[in-house]
Order: structure tokens, then C-alpha cells, then sequence
């Protein structure tokens, strides 16, 4: 038997504006200009320049009437069109993730490589296999999908029929274009062929050719006395000369020319600061302070509906449209002006924080620094300094820096200080830059030494921090 039940329960949401704040606030300086076109053109209420003097478009009084006609409509229908288009992590894709940036004419890897395919003499059938091959080469110039996948593609997608042995052929070919290395399986194979390109043929390159043929394995572990013994090299010149061969060869061949160029993005700061005889000041980037304002005509246009005598249906709509836009509006530039309030609150307590570091620039004088210490400065919530540092960066005199380069974990010393993990990582760096690179130094002697120093510090947070400064372990590290 069904029965009605009444429960009551209290629930937090976030308004449209609050969202609307949350999705500008983690905008960068670089993607705001785009932000602030895409709402002008959604919403003709909304306009480039100074604000006027009264920029409100008039007191709720005006549109009473109209009130019972607004307030049935719902939230989604009242802001559909109003928020789209800000995007906040953890959203999902949407179709702006796909937009590009213009860029230069130019030709891309895989159209290099079809004008070289064009050059062989093919027939149709071992054309349409090269380029299924081509199709399937990575953006770093390797093919790694399984060729029988690449069988069982072209039957169910071109109707073809062929085996690995006719497709093995065609990419035998193909691996003979440019860049040298190029549609290689594995990167064994890359160097191979790249090594088999060299016009120069000595007893370094041959002796290379067996590294990479027979004792890839001991060469990618740095087992350089395996290799001796197995190849019978005897002269550790010789030894030494093969590996700085191979060492220069290009592990990523589809990764170099032009598309490299073409993905190249470049820092805009969004914040300013400026050392004057000892007196730090703080601006904001001019692209973050936009003049916007509301439309006059807009507002005149509502107020003119208003004394309009006509009450029909068509007419209370067109109020409506009037006024969600013009609402949207207001909010949109109340949304920019908080966020210009809040980059700078935020900013200015990370400088007040780190006062001493932006006098001078000295890494030693980072002081450990978390979100939660900003945020209880500013009376913020955590989320709100991280959306505000996550992908923001600001312009000092001696460089451009995001604002994560300034947090970091404190570490006991000796003396019972707390100092930024920063300064233990610029210790680590220099022990590792001043080893003995045949012998180089492990994590344990690496801790050793770092306790030495008077910093109380695990083995496996010297791991850690190695990692994050992406320096290999010692066996890695070794050289000849």
C-alpha cells in the first residue's frame, strides 16, 4: 500500500550569479577577451565602454506588472542562454574544448607524408594501404597500433583484403620518408632506422648499430659493462663514441619542424608588480579590467513598453526578454568587477605573505606557503585561492612566474625552522649537478647529504621531490 510521506531537509545550492563568478574567476587573462565577445554577442544588452553615470535601467516599480509572467518562468528558461559558455573543471567536454586558435598556413606531419607517398609508384590498392598507415601514425611520428588491427580495419572500412606481410612491405617504404625514423613501432626500431640513414659509415656507427640491435635492453638500463662484454669492445673510446651517437639521435621524430612551432603558446601575466625604491606595487593586467556597460537603449526601451498602454500576451514577452537580458547584464559586469576585487586581494596577500622573495627574488626566502593560508587572510574559501592560483601568473622584475611557484610544503631543519620545500629541491639540484655523473649518487646518499645540511628529510621524500624536478634515478644517470 502506497503512503505520502512528508520530509523536510536543507539543502546548499549555488545561485547563477555564484556560478557565473566561479567560471570567470578561473578564466586566465589569455582566454578573457574571447569570455567577454562570446557574451556581446549572446546578449545586446550588453556593451563595450565607460559606464554612464546611471547605468541602472530602472527601479523594479516599472515592470510590477509584468511580475506574474517573469516569476512562472523557470530558472532554465530564464538563464538558458545567459551562463553557457564558461566552463568550469570537472564539467565534461564540450564542443569550445575543440576550438583552435588560428594559426599560420603551413603543412602538418601527415600531409608531408602523403606528398612523399605520392612519389612512389604505387597502384590505387597500395595507395589506399599507405595512406590507412600514414592515418595511423601518432602526432610523435610512431605507429603503434598492431598492423593486424590495422588489417582489420581496412576490410570493414574500405572493403580491402590483405595481410601483415602485403602491409609490412607498404610501411617499409613509408619508413624511409622524412624526417629519418618516422612511422617506426617502437622506439628499438626508431633508432634503428634513423642510425641506417647516416651517411658517414665508421666503426662508432657499426658498433651502435649492435647496441641498439642486440643490447637495447642493457643501453636503455645503462648496463654499459654488460654491453662491452657482449659485443667485445675493448676500447672504451669506442664504447663512448657509440653512446654519444645514439644519444643524439631523435626519440620523437613527428614531434619536431613546424608542428612544434605551431603549438607554441606564449604567457600573458595577469598581474603586474612593481619594485619602486622598495615599495612593492600591484596592478592588474589591463585586458583583466574591461570597460562594459549596460545599453541605454535597452533600458530606454523598457521603460518605453512600460508606458506602453497595450497589455497583450506578445507584449509581456518582449518585457521579459528585455529584462532577463538586461539582468544578465548587470550580472555579467558584476561578476567581472568581483573578479578583478578577488585576483587582487588574493594576489596581495601572497606578496604580503612572501614579502621578503619579491623584494629581492632570492628562492631561499620562500617561505612555506598553502592555500589555507592565504585564504584565511583574505576570509575566502580554499577552492577560491586554487581557482585563483591554478591558472593564473603574475610579471615581477626578475620574471614571470604562476602563482603555484610560490606554495610549497615546509620542512623541519635542525634548528626547528620550517623552510619551502623549494629551497630543499635547489639543494637536491645541486648535489645531483655536482656528482661524479660514472658514479652518480642514490636517493639514500642523496638524503645523507641533504641531513647533513640540516634538513630533516625521508629517503622516500628525496625520491619525491627528484621526481617532480623529472631527474632520474641514479642508474639512469649514469655516464661514461
Amino acid at each position: 500500500m502506497q503512503k505520502l510521506n512528508l520530509t523536510q531537509s536543507l539543502s546548499q545550492k549555488l545561485s547563477p550569479q555564484q556560478i557565473q563568478f566561479i567560471k570567470l574567476l578561473q578564466v586566465p587573462t589569455a582566454e578573457l577577451d574571447t569570455r567577454i565577445e562570446e557574451e556581446l554577442e549572446v546578449n545586446p544588452a550588453l556593451e563595450e565602454g565607460a559606464p554612464e553615470k546611471e547605468d541602472d535601467y530602472g527601479s523594479d516599480d516599472e515592470y510590477d506588472e509584468y511580475e506574474n509572467s517573469t516569476d512562472s518562468e523557470s530558472i532554465e528558461e530564464y538563464l538558458h542562454d545567459d551562463y553557457s559558455g564558461y566552463k568550469m573543471q570537472g564539467d565534461g567536454r564540450s564542443d569550445e574544448d575543440d576550438k583552435e586558435m588560428p594559426i599560420s598556413v603551413g603543412s602538418t606531419l601527415h600531409e608531408r607524408l602523403m606528398t612523399q607517398l605520392g612519389y612512389l609508384r604505387l597502384d590505387e590498392r597500395e595507395h589506399k594501404l599507405g595512406e590507412q598507415l600514414i592515418g595511423s601514425v601518432d602526432s610523435d611520428g610512431y605507429i603503434r597500433r598492431e598492423l593486424e588491427a590495422i588489417v582489420n580495419d581496412l576490410i570493414f572500412s574500405q572493403n580491402i583484403e590483405t595481410d601483415v606481410e602485403e602491409l609490412e612491405s607498404i610501411l617499409y617504404k613509408i619508413q624511409n620518408f622524412d624526417p629519418p625514423g618516422i612511422a617506426a613501432r617502437n622506439l628499438q626500431e626508431c633508432l634503428m632506422l634513423q642510425l641506417e640513414r647516416k651517411d658517414e659509415h665508421t666503426e662508432y656507427l657499426d658498433i651502435a648499430k649492435q647496441i641498439i640491435d642486440k643490447c637495447f635492453n642493457e643501453f636503455s638500463k645503462k648496463h654499459y659493462d654488460k654491453i662491452s662484454k657482449r659485443l667485445n669492445i675493448e676500447s672504451d673510446e669506442a664504447l663512448k663514441e657509440a653512446i654519444s651517437l645514439i644519444t643524439k639521435l631523435n626519440p620523437k621524430p613527428g614531434g619536431s619542424g613546424e608542428d612544434v612551432a605551431k603549438t607554441a603558446q606564449y604567457l600573458i601575466p595577469d598581474f603586474l608588480l612593481n619594485n619602486n625604491n622598495g615599495k612593492l606595487e600591484l596592478t592588474l593586467n589591463s585586458r583583466n579590467a574591461p570597460m562594459l556597460k549596460v545599453s541605454r537603449s535597452y533600458a530606454d526601451m523598457l521603460q518605453a513598453y512600460d508606458k506602453s498602454d497595450k497589455k497583450d500576451k506578445k507584449l509581456k514577452e518582449t518585457v521579459s526578454f528585455i529584462k532577463q537580458k538586461l539582468d544578465s547584464a548587470k550580472w555579467f559586469i558584476d561578476a567581472i568587477k568581483q573578479r578583478q576585487n578577488t585576483l587582487l586581494n588574493t594576489m596581495q596577500a601572497i606578496i604580503d605573505f612572501q614579502y621578503d622573495y619579491f623584494q629581492e627574488g632570492d628562492e631561499s626566502k620562500l617561505k612555506p606557503m598553502i592555500l589555507k593560508d592565504i585564504a584565511d587572510r583574505i576570509n575566502m574559501d580554499i577552492s577560491t585561492v586554487s581557482r585563483v592560483a591554478n591558472s593564473k601568473s603574475i610579471q615581477t622584475e626578475f620574471g614571470i612566474f604562476p602563482l603555484k611557484y610560490f606554495f610549497s610544503e615546509g620542512i623541519a631543519t635542525d634548528s626547528g625552522e620550517d623552510v619551502s620545500s623549494r629551497e630543499v629541491k635547489n639543494k637536491l639540484k645541486e648535489f645531483i649537478d655536482g656528482e661524479n655523473k660514472s658514479k652518480p649518487l642514490s636517493d639514500d646518499k642523496l638524503e645523507k647529504l641533504l641531513r647533513g645540511e640540516g634538513y630533516n628529510i625521508a629517503r622516500r621524500t628525496v625520491a619525491k621531490y627528484r621526481e617532480q624536478l623529472n631527474i632520474p634515478v641514479a642508474r639512469l644517470r649514469k655516464q661514461l
